[in-house]
């Protein structure tokens, strides 16, 4: 995998990537990712890349925090998952929160003292978050949190939820710790892919939180607070699925110069080398689509977010035609239990899904891009906003 080097005071990822490579088929078996990794992960600082050194992070910038999840993404998309909902809150928070929240909050986060989850999507509202029917009504100095979420990744075992709900009609975000009465949890199992990811359906019962909970003022907690939250997660899962691609390439191409068919290695048959050419194309441009995101992220450039977008669809799509192109390439090899590339084969579907899903992002890049040339959708054509859909 090709990576920049690490500025002072940001750990080093593929340290840590090569140290847990072998143990990623057995979390995906077991569908659970072992408290100790996830302490491993506090422990080695990567849960705070994107955060400043004041709040205990590292201080890193866009271009540290892709390369991070690159290389945790080259290894297992659930490890990854869990940078990705604790950056997200976190970006969220140091966005919108109050400078008593941040205080408060910020380190736990980075330390892994408490670990995150998004609570957004419900039954109702996948694609369209504006749709969401759980409650946080206000009763003097609490808030009560009521409603259901789905697919919320780690589910299961996070100690904070980010709650996207309304409030008196108006979106609101709020912070609710998984210990609190009324916070019940049903896990999902045997799901397509990041089986690993601790994934859980949670209901909120009537959850007391304090009022001091909520993060922004009602009305924008879904445009402003998840707005952040989601366009920070879609960088990081964009650089994964980078991760995934060369990994994924790495492992086909070493497959077709030892794999020998008799006497003649697979990469002497020009069909296998076309292949492989195709998907080092692919993850390559991916690859560039994420630093030129990253580098405008940096740059504070308004264009970001749709560049963000534009690197998240590109990726994922790499993901998956990589992916699919490295099972084919191993044939048998690439189908048995612990496949790297079987198992990347299936996360990279879910790629395609969440944080926008390829149909949305489209949507999206095509709306821009018209809209720089002057055109302006009839009210009757104009699209909702999908900006969320399925597991993050």
């Amino acid at each position: 995998m090709t990576h920049a080097a690490d500025p002072a005071g940001v750990p080093d990822a593929a340290e840590f990537a090569l140290a847990v490579r072998g143990e990623a088929a057995a979390w995906d078996r077991s569908g659970t990712l072992p408290e100790q990794v996830r302490k491993a992960v506090a422990r080695a600082g990567l849960l705070g890349i994107g955060l400043p050194e004041r709040y205990g992070g590292s201080g890193g910038g866009p271009a540290e925090l892709g390369e991070v999840c690159a290389e945790i993404g080259g290894v297992c998309s659930a490890l990854r998952g869990l940078l990705t909902v604790q950056e997200m809150v976190a970006a969220a928070l140091l966005r919108w929160g109050t400078a008593a929240q941040r205080a408060q909050w910020l380190p736990q986060l980075a330390r892994g003292d408490r670990f995150a989850a998004f609570a957004a999507t419900e039954a109702g509202a996948g694609t369209d978050l504006a749709g969401v029917q759980t409650r946080i009504d206000e009763d003097g100095d609490h808030l009560v949190v009521t409603g259901r979420k789905l697919w919320i990744t780690f589910g299961r075992t996070a100690e904070v939820f980010l709650v996207l709900g309304r409030t008196a009609g108006r979106p609101s975000a709020v912070l609710v710790e998984g210990d609190r009465a009324g916070v019940h949890r049903k896990p999902v199992e045997g799901q397509l892919g990041m089986r690993a990811a601790e994934i859980a359906h949670v209901d909120f019962d009537t959850v007391r939180v304090p009022r001091d909970h909520l993060v922004g003022p009602p009305g924008i907690g879904l445009t402003h607070v998840v707005g952040t939250a989601l366009d920070h997660g879609r960088y990081t899962v964009a650089w994964g699925c980078v991760g995934m691609a060369e990994a994924c390439l790495d492992t086909a191409a070493d497959h077709a110069v030892h794999r020998l068919q008799r006497g003649v290695a697979l990469a002497e048959h020009q069909l296998v080398r076309a292949e492989l050419a195709r998907a080092a194309v692919q993850a390559g441009a991916a690859r560039e689509l994420c630093a030129r995101a990253g580098r405008l992220r940096g740059q504070g450039d308004p264009s970001a977010v749709t560049e963000t977008v534009v690197a998240k669809y590109a990726a994922a799509g790499a993901a998956t035609a990589v992916a699919g192109a490295a099972v084919q390439t191993l044939g048998a090899a690439g189908i048995a239990p612990d496949s790297l590339a079987g198992r990347f084969f299936r996360d990279a579907k879910v790629m395609e899904l969440i944080e926008g899903s390829q149909f949305v992002s489209e949507l999206h890049i095509g709306d821009r891009l018209l809209r720089r040339h002057g055109y302006r959708p009839a009210p009757a054509e104009r699209t909702r906003t999908v900006i969320q859909e399925g597991p993050r």
